[in-house]
């Protein structure tokens, strides 16, 4: 991957239009993914959809690649802010009423347009993928995993990891699914599917402790 171009950004101006800018640029492109994927968000095509320059785009993020990873970065801050500022668990609860509000937050952050285009932009880009995005990944999952403990309190390390894995892999794969479709993905037999399994698994090794 040849080294990305450092964002020009001249003295003086409005950091407020600034910013305005920049998060307007983000959102096409955003958009340009989902509505036309990820081959055909050059910069000068993203450029033409939000109405700027391509010095605009070269002062915000550098070059395309660092357009294309600051909205990666966008997304999986997203994420991750998301899944972890989740209420917590409530004695009131039942163990199920904790699994569904847990897989459909889930899914309602990972399904956003921002994360859609974040993961196929990883997935476009896995050849040439840098330390951050790797980065990224790592946190994610790591986040999923302390919900998984959350609602998998009392089993081992193992079993709750187990449980981490599987809503971290449906997740993606719906995602993956939605990206391919033509239009709306229906996921809620999916998702009413998962916290089945996550529930009767949960039962299941519970019980064994």
């Amino acid at each position: 991957m040849t080294p990305s171009i450092a964002p020009r950004r001249p003295p003086g101006g409005s950091q407020q239009r600034a910013d305005r800018t920049r998060d307007a640029v983000l959102d096409e492109t955003v958009r340009c993914v989902i509505d036309e994927g990820y081959a055909a968000a050059s910069a000068k095509h993203i450029a033409e959809r939000a109405g700027v320059t391509w010095g605009v785009v070269q002062y915000h993020f550098g070059d395309r690649d660092g357009l294309l990873m600051a909205v990666v970065d966008r997304g999986f801050t997203e994420l991750l802010d998301s899944l972890r500022n989740l209420p917590p668990s409530s004695v009131a609860q039942t163990l199920r009423k904790r699994v569904e509000l847990v897989v459909h937050a889930a899914w309602d952050v990972f399904s956003s347009p921002t994360s859609r285009a974040s993961l196929e932009i990883l997935i476009g880009t896995r050849a040439m993928r840098d330390k951050r995005a790797t980065r990224h990944l790592v946190e994610l999952q790591r986040a999923i995993t302390d919900l998984s403990r959350d609602i998998a309190e009392g089993l081992d390390s193992p079993h709750a990891a187990a449980v981490g894995d599987l809503i971290w892999a449906t997740m993606r794969g719906l995602v993956i699914s939605q990206l391919v479709m033509a239009g709306p993905l229906d996921t809620s037999r999916e998702l009413s599917a998962l916290v089945d399994v996550i529930c009767a698994y949960l039962d299941r090794h519970g019980q064994t402790q």
